[in-house]
């Protein structure tokens, strides 16, 4: 009988096999490396996997229902007492067909969104992951969505920036681009894009823009329009002048850009060389009186806050509480009507006309409690209370006299300045007398006087003086510490300590709280709370105060501030005696004086815990400088100086 070969035990079965993956008969390094074959079968087998996901994801994922834009709520805002203040925010839209729409809105939209639209799949691939990565890391919204996916996320989804939502975008349009042809995409998309000035769909942005028809747009109009879909708070050309810059530059490109992929010709395009402006904005009429400056202000607050744009806003659903007390603001309405009515008549001096006021209340915490825009917000748009623009002129000085009582090293309020313009540290002292026989040139540059008068006096030649000598820089520094924005004051030249710059009222109020209160005070604020379907909104922590200047440095200031409020108070004989008296002992104030030579009148003053700052300026439509107030309220009335501190007395004392 042969004899059987010994077979391998186990052990040294696996070893053979372990020795022959992956790669059978190779030896060393090479066993180790696939081959192609190996290589080209995973790839397939990964592909095949890959495509089995793709269609068991694209089968899942359903097309929603569309979103019933009719249905949303309107955003509304709350008195600080709880009662409702305005409801608005309801979607304006008007939709229409292609048929109504011209071939140059359709051009002017393609060409700026998503040339290869009607040959492309509905999706970028690439634009898609762009965006999901940078949401996954944190960065910046990016763009890339084509006209389909856009459509897809005003219809059909919400507008979060989120990985998920973009996941679900991304088929979603698949499937459309597959059900629906190009053209029913595209009317959709125009009936649903936000344009801004609360307009939904090209309908009604042609509508707000140009008081027309769509189907009335020109090419360079329909361009303009176009451009608004990039992002209406940027390139909407009433926004600002940095918008304006920028719908210009757009709209050219995109005039330039239909050319280019020959929607256009170079014919048709040279006939567009002039800018197409939109008409001004309008509000609407629940908005009139003071109530679209008062959502206004909370509104910018809750963009600052929240990181809401006004398109979130005008989709609806949040209830805004805010810190605006209703008695008040109809108070300091009235307060500027009556003075207006019993002190100026623009029909019979035409200094009186293009005179505007604007105020703001502001209490030590830093809540906004009441403000005066103008004279209606649906024919006034711009916002007085909260414009940077106007010089507020030796309102501006207790800053300085802070500065220098802060860093100063030694000056007191005693201090002052000799006839020579020499700082003197220790006072009292009195003034050298000239010299005998002396000449003009050696006549005293100015009596001395103690900084507690200069400010008092409103003497410019002082705080020059002291300006420089304290530095301007550290000037600066203590108006910034107090609240004032820095883009809003002036260059450091000489005049800087007379109040070049161009402070809001809502911010002077602000900043004037830091003297009334040891040196501390806190951002204004207007918004105290804010929900949405239930849900608490994050970013409306009250503003925590910070220390602004020295505690002994405020009180010196305020202490001052009073004494400067007592001699306004007693210099204008038409207040009567019951502005002394009403406000009792707690009452500062600083104000721009009669040697003021610029084109303002400011008086911001304390009592009973509310700083109040009252400006009065005149502003021709069209007229890029603001016009003298010489000769407002007539001969007596001076440079017109007195009305904002009558403005204030009204209002404090509602007579």
């Amino acid at each position: 009988m042969a004899r059987r070969p010994n077979r391998p035990t186990r052990p040294t079965r696996l070893r053979r096999l372990a020795v022959d993956y992956p790669r059978r008969g190779k030896r060393t390094w090479r066993r180790w490396v696939p081959s192609w074959r190996q290589v080209l079968s995973g790839v397939m087998l990964g592909l095949v996997a890959l495509a089995g996901l793709f269609a068991a994801v694209y089968t899942s994922v359903d097309i929603p229902d569309e979103n019933d834009e009719a249905r949303r709520q309107g955003t509304v805002y709350y008195w600080a007492d709880g009662s409702q203040l305005v409801s608005v925010g309801a979607v304006n839209r008007q939709n229409v067909t292609l048929a109504d729409i011209p071939d140059s809105v359709e051009n002017a939209v393609i060409a700026a969104e998503n040339e290869t639209f009607y040959s492309d799949p509905g999706v970028s691939a690439t634009g898609i992951a762009r965006a999901a990565v940078s949401i996954v890391t944190g960065g910046e919204t990016q763009g890339g969505s084509t006209i389909t996916q856009q459509y897809v996320k005003n219809t059909y989804l919400s507008q979060e920036q989120s990985a998920t939502r973009k996941f679900k975008e991304f088929f979603i349009s698949l499937k459309l681009n597959n059900r629906q042809g190009k053209k029913e995409i595209l009317q959709g998309y125009l009936n649903t894009s936000w344009f801004g000035r609360g307009a939904y769909g090209i309908q009604a942005a042609a509508n707000a823009y140009y008081g027309i028809p769509a189907k009335d747009l020109d090419p360079s109009q329909a361009a303009l329009l176009a451009s608004l879909l990039k992002g209406a708070e940027q390139y909407d050309p009433a926004g600002s002048k940095a918008n304006h810059e920028r719908a210009v530059d757009r709209w050219e490109w995109i005039l330039d850009r239909q050319v280019e992929i020959g929607t256009m010709t170079k014919a048709e395009r040279a006939a567009y060389q002039k800018f197409p402006e939109p008409k001004p904005a309008a509000k609407p009429t629940s908005l009139g009186g003071q109530t679209g400056y008062l959502v206004d202000i909370a509104n910018k607050y809750i963009k600052k806050r929240s990181g809401l744009t006004d398109k979130d806003l005008f989709r609806g659903g949040y209830r805004v509480h805010t810190t605006f007390d209703k008695a008040r603001v109809g108070q300091l309405e009235r307060a500027v009507r009556s003075v207006r009515k019993r002190d100026l008549d623009p029909e019979k001096r035409p200094e009186d006309k293009h005179v505007e006021v604007g105020a703001a209340s502001v209490r030590s915490d830093g809540a906004v409690v009441a403000v005066y825009g103008g004279a209606d917000a649906v024919t006034h748009f711009a916002n007085n209370a909260d414009t940077a623009g106007v010089p507020v002129g030796s309102a501006f000085k207790p800053f300085v006299l802070a500065a220098a009582l802060q860093h100063g090293d030694g000056i007191t309020l005693d201090s002052g300045y000799d006839s020579g313009g020499r700082l003197i540290k220790n006072g009292p002292y009195a003034a050298p007398p000239a010299p005998s026989g002396a000449g003009p040139g050696q006549a005293m540059v100015t009596a001395p006087t103690s900084l507690r008068d200069a400010l008092i006096k409103s003497s410019n030649t002082t705080f020059v003086l002291l300006g420089k000598d304290i530095g301007l820089k550290k000037v600066k520094e203590l108006a910034v510490s107090t609240g004032l924005h820095e883009k809003s004051l002036a260059r450091l030249d000489k005049s800087f300590p007379l109040g070049t710059s161009t402070p809001s009222a809502v911010r002077m109020a602000d900043a004037y709280t830091a003297f009334s209160n040891d040196g501390m005070r806190a951002d204004p604020y207007s918004v105290t709370r804010m929900t949405r379907d239930g849900e608490a909104v994050e970013g409306f922590e009250k503003p925590e105060p910070r220390r602004a200047m020295d505690a002994s440095v405020a009180n010196d200031v305020n202490n001052t501030l009073g004494m400067v409020a007592w001699t306004r108070l007693g210099r204008d004989g038409k207040l009567g005696t019951f502005a002394r008296t009403a406000a009792s002992d707690d009452l500062a104030a600083g104000s721009t004086g009669e040697d003021d030579r610029m084109k303002s009148a400011w008086f911001i003053g304390r009592t009973k815990g509310l700083t109040t700052a009252v400006t009065m300026f005149r502003n021709k439509p069209g007229t890029p400088q603001l016009l003298g107030m010489q000769g407002v309220g007539g001969p007596d009335s001076e440079r017109g100086n007195v009305f904002p501190l009558r403005i204030w007395n009204a209002y404090v004392t509602g007579k």
